[in-house]
């Protein structure tokens, strides 16, 4: 298991800048670096820098529209619902029915702002027919930050409240960036290395992908999948999904959702959905498990049980309930497991129950395990599990087609969502993926139709896994759209992608320094796993 290295990391030398390349001649794909991003105006400037980092790994940034005039600022007020709204009493969001945005507009202008109502529209994808979202409320045109901080205040006097926000960051498709991307290839017929993910000492905790990267002597990473980080919702650092590391499956997939499936370092890369059924096991019967690794009662994204609350569906960013759980522990978990009401079956590397404790919460076994239960569950545990006989965990992962998904040692996969393309097509599945919430289109508004950072993965036509980062929310990075990743993705030769967590978390690390911009103020982000480029050690 990797350990956590302290310490600082050394920075990385700047990439020198070579020629414009030409806007692309043909819309369909080719596979390789060599056709020009679909980002902004056909014109726009674009430069690439290429090095190998090690035999068959090659990092390539590219810069499109550096010389792009600057975009002004502005302020995104919050609108509750109006007195026409379908919903009065609904908390205030960024988009709102025409009526409620129209009725806080004019009060604004009465108070002396200079207000604006602007109707957001998204283009379609293959699961979402795109359209109107909603309308927005916006207030003044700045041509810095500060100026729309300063503005923002006064409107905060008046008793409003909102953002300050550039306005690059909309996705409109006419901007001119800039846009800063950097992207990995590992190239299976001369990697001699390792392609590996790594979540750290533990899975309840979070680690930068920096630390992990040094920990393992890794050449390059990126950081991977969605995780826990709000503690209501769970462990911090749990991986929100799907989670499978040197062959061991540690957190059971969101179910249906997307991961990147690595097998042989990447000789064998994939995108599959993915489903999974748990039991444990006597020598007399057996029950149903609702996880692996993640606190009782808690389904971060959602997609678990019938019984799961509001649903059993995904949905993203959304923690489900569920009273009445069934969970499996190993000690990669933590030095601990949760603390709680309910029953705990503690088990020995031989899968012996050592002991049954209530309330359940504590160390485990070298070696062992345990399996937690909760609310009408205890009651079945308490039948099953008997001091000194064997309690097996079994469980099963299959791909979308129904097949079995066995993984080896050298097998890792990762959480992610929505699908970006398939087949190299643009194929881009937020429905579902439980990015479209009902009655919540601000949600849809501002992680899938605007620009963020974005970290994304898949495999190019040759068999190639390639890792890409686009940075965002600043002046000098514009950041990515899901549609503009899947174009991304489609123009750099991906014959099937998938988005990773992205915002504050994208990160890729290179030589022990991290290359790109983390978004957030504090630098980067601790995150719960990350993909990991080891040299060749034979």
């Amino acid at each position: 298991m990797n350990r956590k290295l302290l310490g600082a990391c050394t920075a990385l030398a700047l990439f020198a800048v070579v020629g414009a390349l030409p806007a692309p001649a043909s819309s369909e794909p080719r596979p390789g670096l060599t056709r020009a991003l679909p980002l902004g105006a056909v014109d726009l400037t674009e430069t690439r820098s290429t090095r190998t980092l090690q035999p068959g790994v090659t990092l390539t940034r590219i810069v499109r529209g550096a010389d792009a005039l600057a975009l002004a600022w502005t302020i995104e007020v919050s609108i509750p619902g109006g007195a026409a709204s379908p919903d009065p009493d609904a908390p205030p969001s960024a988009l709102k029915d025409r009526a409620s945005a129209d009725e806080l507009a004019a009060d604004a202008r009465a108070d002396g702002f200079d207000a604006r109502v602007e109707e957001v529209t998204t283009p379609a994808v293959a699961d979402y027919a795109g359209g109107t979202l909603g309308w927005r409320v916006r207030v003044g045109r700045f041509d810095s930050q500060s100026a729309g901080t300063a503005e923002r205040t006064r409107l905060k006097g008046a008793g409003y409240t909102g953002s300050v926000v550039y306005t690059g960051w909309d996705g409109n498709p006419d901007d001119r960036g800039p846009w800063r991307i950097d992207v990995l290839t590992i190239d299976p017929d001369r990697f001699r290395g390792r392609l590996t993910a790594s979540y750290g000492p533990d899975l309840e905790n979070r680690e930068r992908t920096s630390e992990l990267a040094a920990a393992a002597g890794a050449t390059a990473a990126v950081n991977a999948g969605f995780f826990v980080l709000d503690p209501s919702a769970g462990a911090p650092g749990d991986p929100a999904g799907v989670g499978v590391y040197d062959g061991r499956l540690l957190s059971e997939p969101v179910n249906g959702r997307p991961g990147l499936v690595i097998r042989d370092s990447g000789r064998h890369s994939e995108v599959a959905r993915l489903t999974w059924k748990g039991r444990v096991v006597s020598r007399e019967a057996s029950l149903p498990l609702d996880g692996v690794d993640r606190v009782p009662g808690l389904i971060r994204n959602c997609g678990g049980t019938a019984d799961d609350t509001p649903t059993s569906l995904p949905l993203h960013d959304v923690t489900c309930t569920d009273h009445d759980e069934l969970v499996a522990f190993t000690p990669d978990y933590g030095r601990r497991t949760p603390q709680g009401d309910g029953l705990e079956a503690v088990l020995d590397s031989r899968g012996r129950v050592l002991e049954l404790r209530s309330p359940r919460g504590g160390p485990l076994p070298a070696d062992g395990g345990s399996v937690q239960a909760t609310g009408t569950r205890v009651t079945e545990l308490a039948a099953l599990a008997q001091v000194g006989r064997p309690l097996r965990i079994e469980g099963t992962l299959r791909d979308g087609s129904g097949r079995r998904v066995s993984p080896s040692p050298v097998t890792s996969i990762l959480n992610g969502g929505p699908e970006l393309v398939r087949d190299g097509r643009l194929h881009v599945t937020p429905a579902t993926d439980g990015m479209v919430q009902p009655g919540n289109a601000s949600f849809y508004y501002g992680w899938m139709h605007k620009r963020n950072p974005r970290t994304l993965a898949g495999v190019d036509a040759a068999g190639r896994t390639v890792l890409v980062t686009a940075d965002g929310r600043s002046t000098q990075a514009l950041g990515l759209s899901i549609p503009e990743s899947a174009a991304v993705c489609r123009a750099l030769g991906l014959r099937d992608a998938v988005n990773l967590d992205g915002g504050g978390s994208t990160t890729m690390v290179v030589d022990g320094g991290v290359i790109n911009a983390p978004s957030d103020a504090t630098g980067e982000r601790p995150v719960g796993d990350a993909l990991l480029i080891l040299p060749d050690r034979r």
